[in-house]
């Protein structure tokens, strides 16, 4: 199956990807990545910048940002008068709604070209095509964390009445941190700088008309405020994110604080995150994230003199403080170096996985993995699984358990060796959680092509792999998912997230290297990496999808996933293949008599 002519190409694949993964690293010897530009922050950060230009004395400044912006914005409208997220993303309503009320504002006070017109107006017919305002509330659901802050960006520009959003009860910011999983907030946990600024602009234009609440959110004003303040990252953006930054910025804004400390924080940040054509990605990067997932991928072909920098760097992304916004404790890893991340259950096990795999058990590093593994402990929830921020929480999304989020955590524990009894609570949510065709659901990666965004070939194989790092790959589950995988392989040999969706290179990457362990899937293995050695050849192997979602249905894409991805399944692939020739070529010698 696996012939030399084969194993020579998989090699010469491996050494090139390998090549150009290393060559990736910055200055300092890891990776930052970059990630996708978006109309959605673009459309956010341009409302902010207006809001704050309309009431103070920086219109020099900001008046080209905001030009600049909305003439982005203006190009990269599809052809059904819609935007997605990204330049490679589908339309979809609350991206469209965004921009549309975006280029509504500067655009009747004469900050970009009468040009505008036609757009705004291809654009009004989506959102009234999409079903508008309804169709809106339904994509979130129960979850108010991003679909009160756009219907707020709306009724910004005069589309919205105030008094059609959900009012969000800023007042509970300023009860104690450990009692907000009691309370049930209805944003999730890492959220609470929109619950309190945009909780107060709506409040401020459309004060409830209940006289008890009305006084006691009189009163918690400057309380929370202050909350704010205090949770306000030192570099001003919140999660390094335009969106959210975006939203606190042009609430106080409008409310008149344009001059406020957070107010003024904001902006800077904003400004600072911009690109040179105008736009705003997601967030300012991923550095921690694709550094572990890079360094994972590429296990030992770091040259040795090169791994220190790489631990010493990562020893000094591992929070040693409670942190101020989810409450969480110590021993965690956010997705960035920068001030505004946050510790999640997700980048912790990638960190511990690449300090254990970069070093010889060295007393930092695993004095720092064991913190880890008390963090990732701690916060696993009552049903076994793994949430991403907070344990207990459960309400919303991102506050319950996680299946990739979960098995990334499985993973990282098989590591320590000391975690037997959360080892078998963490597989029994899985198995609990599995869909009956075998297939599992991630939270955190999406797929536009298919119905509700979800993404079964993500999910499915992240899950498989925790099950083959921990032994368990002949369990009934784990045979499960394997028939699930090799059944939606598309015909091309490369997968996609289900039948009828385009393959993609992460995709692929994944699945592929998911079901290596299965003897059964060996055709589909070898149709895989024909399919992904084809485009190392080519140079396609490069080209990002936009497979990512989170923050509730935010899509993005990252430069450095298929890179990463694709070094990951071809290294694997290569100690499989060869090391099963080499079983073969000794069960041959052990058959042949000695002459």
């Amino acid at each position: 199956m696996f012939d030399r002519q084969f194993r020579e190409r998989l090699r010469s694949c491996e050494l090139a990807a390998t090549r150009h993964l290393l060559d990736s690293r910055n200055s300092e010897g890891h990776w930052t990545g970059e990630l996708s530009a978006s109309a959605l922050s673009t459309a956010t950060a341009v409302m902010a910048l207006w809001q704050v230009m309309r009431q103070s004395s920086h219109r020099d400044e900001l008046h080209p940002l905001i030009s600049k912006g909305c003439d982005w914005l203006i190009r990269q409208q599809n052809a059904d008068g819609g935007w997605g997220d990204t330049i490679k993303s589908v339309s979809n309503i609350s991206t469209t709604m965004l921009c549309h009320a975006t280029l509504v504002c500067p655009g009747a006070a004469g900050l970009i070209p009468a040009a505008r017109e036609a757009p705004l107006e291809r654009a009004r017919q989506y959102i009234e095509r999409a079903g508008g305002v309804p169709a809106l509330v339904v994509r979130y659901g129960k979850d108010k964390t991003f679909s009160v802050p756009i219907l707020t960006h709306c009724a910004l520009a005069g589309l919205v009445n105030w008094r059609d959003i959900t009012p969000l009860p800023f007042e509970l910011a300023c009860i104690p941190a450990s009692f907000y999983k009691t309370v049930r907030l209805p944003v999730v946990s890492y959220a609470l700088p929109a619950l309190i600024a945009i909780g107060q602009v709506r409040h401020h234009f459309a004060p409830t008309r209940n006289p008890l609440t009305r006084v006691l959110r009189n009163l918690s004003i400057r309380r929370s405020l202050k909350i704010l303040e205090r949770i306000q990252p030192s570099g001003g953006g919140f999660l390094e994110a335009t969106p959210l930054t975006s939203f606190v910025t042009m609430s106080l804004a409008a409310m008149g604080l344009h001059e406020h400390p957070v107010t003024r924080q904001g902006v800077e940040f904003i400004v600072r995150s911009v690109r040179p054509d105008g736009s705003w990605s997601i967030d300012t990067n991923l550095a921690t994230w694709v550094t572990t997932l890079s360094v994972n991928a590429l296990g030992d072909a770091i040259p040795e003199n090169e791994r220190q920098p790489v631990v010493d760097w990562l020893l000094g992304q591992q929070y040693q403080v409670v942190h101020p916004t989810t409450n969480a404790d110590p021993g965690g890893w956010a997705w960035t170096d920068l001030p505004g991340g946050v510790p999640d259950a997700d980048d912790t096990p990638g960190a511990m996985l690449a300090l254990a795999g970069l070093t010889n058990g060295s007393a930092a590093a695993q004095s720092a993995i064991d913190h880890g593994t008390h963090w990732l402990l701690s916060l696993q929830n009552r049903d076994g699984g793994w949430p991403t921020f907070c344990r207990g929480w459960g309400a919303l999304p991102f506050d319950r358990s996680s299946q990739d989020i979960t098995a990334h955590a499985l993973r990282a524990l098989q590591r320590t060796g000391d975690s037997r009894r959360a080892t078998q609570r963490g597989f029994r949510f899985l198995e609990r959680v599995q869909r009956p065709d075998g297939s599992w659901i991630p939270l955190w990666f999406g797929n536009q092509h298919v119905p509700d965004d979800l993404n079964p070939t993500y999910g499915t194989a992240k899950v498989l792999m925790a099950y083959r790092d921990c032994e368990l790959f002949q369990s009934p589950a784990a045979r499960r998912g394997c028939r699930w995988l090799i059944d939606n392989q598309n015909p091309d040999g490369g997968w996609g997230a289900g039948p009828g969706t385009p393959s993609s290179v992460e995709e692929t990457s994944l699945a592929t290297e998911a079901i290596l362990p299965d003897s059964a899937a060996i055709h589909a293995v070898r149709r895989g990496l024909e399919w992904i050695m084809q485009r190392v050849e080519d140079g396609r192997y490069v080209d990002p999808a936009p497979i990512g979602f989170y923050f509730a249905k935010l899509w993005y894409f990252e430069r450095l996933y298929p890179a990463i991805f694709t070094v990951s399944v071809l290294r694997k692939a290569i100690r499989v293949i060869e090391g099963s020739a080499s079983e073969a070529a000794s069960s041959v010698g052990e058959a042949i008599p000695p002459p």
